[in-house]
């Protein structure tokens, strides 16, 4: 920008030529999890359905970017992303794309909605976790650098499809945090716990990863402030 008269003025953010501005959605509120009756399966991951507040929070993420140019939806193999995605799909006349690898971390033997239960109870492992900062203090859960490795492979295929443009990835809380501390090289957790139906803003330029908005729940009014949840 050429100085003016009255001197140089700051310049706004642009991102580098080639890059994809990601829009990474966390998921609606799902389902509770109850005792006795785990949550379906898929691959070995739990798959509740959303909860009516979380299909009224996919419709205001709906009213947020339906204004935004965006050249594809995404979601995982996991149905409360695809549920989350389904008003804008609708809007927009978009088919939501599925990227397998962008889906929640495998949490072991806590999957289908336990480790929920574990976390409420102050479960010995489940402080651990907390404190050690790793899903994989969880019997037989994902471990952590299969884990990085996978996400950071799904976001790089999104990316990689779409150079220049706007896309938004409806994903998990986990994988929201994971990708995150790569983006910052922060602490394992520190980006764990994104709100239901939250915005954060990543821009992907190959190996540069700019993080430019965390946890944005603006658009879900004071109704849906509460306090993070568990990942799944």
């Amino acid at each position: 920008m050429p100085p003016s008269s009255d001197g140089v003025r700051q310049q706004r953010f642009r991102p580098p030529p080639g890059a994809t501005e990601i829009l990474l959605v966390r998921h609606g509120e799902s389902a509770p999890a109850e005792r006795g009756a785990p949550f379906p399966l898929v691959d070995g991951h739990g798959d509740p359905p959303l909860h009516p507040d979380g299909r009224q929070q996919a419709r205001l993420v709906a009213d947020r970017l339906a204004g935004e140019d965006l050249a594809a939806l995404y979601v995982t193999n996991l149905r409360r992303t695809a549920e989350t995605a389904g008003p804008l799909a609708e809007r927009l006349g978009l088919r939501p794309l599925v990227e397998p690898d962008l889906r929640e971390v495998f949490l072991g033997e806590w999957e289908g909605g336990l480790l929920r239960h574990k976390v409420a109870e102050g479960d010995p492992i489940a402080a651990r976790m907390i404190e050690e900062e790793r899903w994989d203090a969880i019997p037989g859960a994902e471990p952590a650098a299969d884990f990085a490795a996978r996400v950071r492979a799904g976001l790089l295929r999104v990316a990689d499809a779409h150079p220049d443009r706007i896309v938004a990835v409806f994903t998990h809380g986990g994988v929201i945090g994971e990708l995150l501390r790569q983006a910052t090289q922060s602490r394992p957790f520190a980006f764990t716990g994104a709100d239901n139906a939250s915005i954060s803003h990543l821009v992907v330029a190959g190996s540069r990863w700019i993080l430019r908005c965390y946890n944005d729940t603006t658009h879900l009014g004071p109704r849906f402030a509460a306090a993070p949840q568990p990942p799944t």
